[in-house]
């Protein structure tokens, strides 16, 4: 901040030396002229200059984080691989800060790892989100949009991993397990427990952009992990844009999440695995091209999460499809999970099989569903029998269910740069 207030102060003098010299100027032309006599020249300056200076000075993370640790909104934070926040160690990261991450792939690829034990406070607002993106993004602080960037492009760094120590249903009954995407030498990656009410911390308003590196064939990071993470764990307000894998994928854990905006995956919208126990509430997903808007895969091992025949919940969502979707649903046969209050819509000139193994075998009630049919479909021959049953055909613009496309519009890429608009959302 004081090298912005001496840039400052030097640009203000230098306009005042151009003024002085201008001033000077004329006052020697005018002095030449031998048919003056005599001149009064009255100058009335007033100064409304503004200059802004934004330095977005870069900040290399090579290395776990050890100790507490705040990432300031005037600093843009390169992670140089993968970095662990580790057991006992706090990290807070202020609204507006940008976070870009290297290229890397296989067992180097980037990411921001938050070990089980650790916290992240990472509190965006609805006007000054915190970025997660790769260092090709030329953006910087004070920006939400990108000034180069596609909104397509994506495998360009890893993603958000956050582990805790509440229970997954893991297989053989383990107790842990190692995430996906992370060398199981490395025992950061450890998640899963007994605490139901573990708490990884406070997540706010944060857009996680273009990650998804591969880390083996046919084996992506998704933009945001939640590995046995608990209910005390606060999750608010979620953009993923152009991710190579899914946009959250939970394994296992308790916890719930809300405001969730899935825009460019090219894998699976949301996916859940292991028993996941929690809501997911008031979120968009844009199908991705050759996934589905839903994979729900359920317990690997005897055991449930909270020894109990719970389930997960989607509550009060929108679906587009379009046109290479593969599924709006996959489900898996055991799977426990709800969806509830759901609007689909977008068809266009979808042919796939739009539900796949209609609600599982698990614990979970699907109702209050809501479409917008292209003319001459049918309910049941889109959908199938069984999904048909609890949908109700609407005209476009007329949805009930699902937020509001204002609950995205001042903090989200999708709804800044109009593509929510485009969507008829």
């Amino acid at each position: 901040m004081q090298r912005s207030a001496h840039l400052i102060a030097n640009l203000i003098q230098m306009k005042k030396l151009i003024k002085m010299l201008t001033f000077s100027s004329l006052l020697f032309f005018l002095a030449c002229d031998d048919d003056t006599e005599s001149l009064t020249v009255t100058e009335t300056v007033t100064v409304t200059d503004t200059v802004t200076v934004t330095e977005g000075v870069e900040v290399l993370i090579s290395g776990n984080i050890m100790a507490d640790a705040i990432w300031s909104a005037d600093s843009v934070y390169i992670l140089g691989g993968r970095i662990a926040v580790i057991s006992g160690v706090t990290l807070t990261i202020e609204a507006g800060t940008i976070i870009k991450g290297q290229y890397g792939t296989g067992a180097n690829a980037t990411a921001l790892l938050v070990a089980r034990g650790a916290t992240l406070n990472a509190q965006g607002t609805s006007t000054s989100p915190i970025i997660f993106t790769a260092v090709a993004d030329e953006i910087q602080p004070g920006e939400i949009l990108s000034p180069n960037m596609p909104s397509d492009a994506g495998g360009l760094w890893g993603g958000v991993i956050i582990l805790g120590n509440a229970p997954a249903s893991l297989g053989d009954d383990a107790s842990e397990s190692n995430i996906e995407g992370i060398p199981t030498s490395d025992i950061n990656g450890l998640y899963g427990g007994t605490d139901a009410a573990d708490n990884s911390g406070t997540i706010s308003y944060i857009s996680i952009r273009h990650g998804g590196s591969n880390i083996g064939e046919g084996n992506e990071i998704n933009g945001l992990t939640l590995g046995g993470v608990g209910s005390a764990t606060s999750i608010e307000g979620v953009e993923v844009v152009a991710n190579a894998d899914d946009g959250i994928e939970w394994f296992g854990g308790t916890v719930n999440v809300s405001k969730v905006l899935i825009w460019n995956s090219n894998d699976d919208g949301l996916d859940t695995d292991q028993d996941w126990q929690g809501t997911c509430s008031d979120y968009v997903i844009v199908t991705p091209q050759g996934g589905s808007a839903f994979e729900l895969d359920g317990p690997e091992g005897t055991a449930k999460v909270n020894g109990a025949d719970g389930f997960h919940t989607f509550s009060n969502g929108v679906v587009y499809v379009g046109a290479d979707a593969d599924h709006v649903v996959d489900w898996d046969g055991a799977t426990n999970a709800a969806l509830v209050d759901l609007y689909i819509y977008g068809w266009g000139e979808y042919a796939g099989t739009a539900i796949e193994s209609f609600g599982g075998d698990g614990a979970g009630v699907s109702s209050g569903w809501e479409t917008t049919l292209n003319e001459g479909d049918t309910l049941a021959t889109v959908l199938g029998a069984d999904a048909a049953a609890i949908t109700s055909e609407v005209a476009a613009g007329a949805r009930t269910k699902g937020p509001a496309k204002s609950v995205f519009d001042t903090w989200t890429w999708a709804g800044l740069s109009g593509a929510l608009t485009t969507i008829g959302l």
